[in-house]
């Protein structure tokens, strides 16, 4: 593998490598803009500032004690006139200033939306999401009639009848999984198609992005970009991406008596007393495959110098169907071959042996390179121990 420079690693896990500006905005700063942000997109929407009053929504009448809190503050007033375009700042309030100011440090955290933190910082507002999570939000929810809804409906039916017979599956959405044109995923409820994408451009963190025109099965259509229907879909607890179609699965999740299948792949714990094996146990693992039981083929293990002459346990099993397992198992020992296992041990003769299945990583990375050729976007893909997680191989 081509050495990667640290730039390109960063850019690669989409982390900006543009030096800071001098003149940032302090954490608390960030904190009060967002604060007030989420008050001017009330503002915008109701058509009025917050007000008092018990038989309000309690949303609202948090942010109208939030705005009397912010406009008694001098340098949170400062700080926040540039970007007051409502001239929110300079409005009466419905309470006095002094009502607020009265109320004791608990009272007023909870009146604030604001988690009681140890040092008693009011401006650690609650539920204030990033301006990059609310951007996506407002992308998805953007949705207009398709126009040209007919010439997509006999693909989402297809889509549907091919869930029903089996010929393609739905699995959960891995954050940041690739998303191309022909893809079809569950959001919201509603199966969504990505019909086309644009070219691709720069975001502003340094990663690669592009427009996609995605049709929703109820005859709508949104343009959004491709990493706000990425974080939509992690976001969205049952969103799902659909397989393409296949005559079976290529693995299993539940075992059933009487079931024949190619193989399973299996992930092994050692118990092996070996100083570096035992410092690092829960990371060292060893990834085989077996077309029997996989307790039939470690029974043995303590003998065997490829079990590292330890007994060990079983983390992970993965039972494949129709699948050539011998390949599966090379695929993964190529994804993984930056963190195998350097170790030399001696068999029961006396002769060294370099164990050639044992690496050095999380189970949870095994778990989601299993999941990755499910979904079909394993491609292309290595393990990065940097990182401690898959990334794009470096050709």
């Amino acid at each position: 593998m081509a050495d990667i420079s640290d730039e390109e690693l960063l850019a690669d896990l989409g982390i900006s490598v543009e030096p800071k500006k001098l003149g940032r905005h302090t954490a608390r700063e960030e904190r009060l803009i967002a604060g007030f942000e989420e008050i001017q997109r009330f503002v915008t929407e109701k058509g009025h500032a917050p007000r008092h009053g018990e038989s309000l929504d309690i949303f609202e009448r948090l942010y109208a004690v939030r705005l009397d809190r912010l406009r008694s503050l001098p340098d949170a007033h400062q700080l926040l006139l540039g970007i007051d375009t409502q001239g929110l700042l300079a409005g009466a309030t419905d309470h006095q200033v002094a009502d607020v100011q009265e109320l004791d440090d608990e009272a007023l955290l909870n009146e604030l939306g604001v988690s009681n933190v140890p040092d008693d910082d009011i401006t650690k507002l609650r539920h204030v999401t990033s301006r990059e999570e609310r951007r996506a939000a407002e992308e998805i929810a953007n949705r207009t009639r398709c126009e040209d809804f007919n010439q997509f409906k006999s693909l989402f039916e297809k889509v549907d009848k091919d869930l029903k017979e089996g010929m393609r599956q739905t699995r959960p959405y891995i954050k940041e999984a690739s998303i191309e044109t022909g893809n079809f995923f569950i959001l919201g409820g509603q199966i969504a198609y990505v019909a086309a994408t644009g070219e691709t451009i720069k975001a502003p963190n340094g990663s690669s992005d592009a427009r996609l025109r995605v049709i929703f099965s109820n005859g709508t259509e949104s343009n959004l970009l491709r990493r706000s229907l990425q974080r939509a879909l992690y976001k969205d607890g049952a969103g799902r991406r659909i397989t393409e179609p296949s005559p079976g699965p290529l693995f299993s999740e539940n075992w059933e008596e009487g079931d024949e299948a190619s193989g399973t792949i299996y992930v092994l714990r050692s118990k092996s007393t070996h100083p570096f094996v035992s410092e690092h146990r829960e990371l060292v693992h060893k990834i085989g495959v077996t077309r029997g039981k996989v307790e039939t083929r470690i029974a043995n293990a303590a003998l065997e110098a490829t079990y590292l002459l330890a007994d060990v346990e079983i983390v992970a099993t993965y039972k494949l169907a129709e699948i050539n397992g011998t390949k599966l198992e090379t695929l993964f020992h190529r994804i993984f071959s930056a963190a195998r296992l350097d170790l030399t041990i001696h068999d029961r003769f006396g002769n060294p042996v370099r164990p050639q299945e044992w690496f050095l990583l999380p189970l949870q990375v095994i778990d989601e390179a299993v999941q990755r050729v499910i979904d079909g976007t394993i491609a292309d893909l290595e393990y990065d121990p940097k990182s401690a997680r898959l990334a794009k191989r470096k050709v």
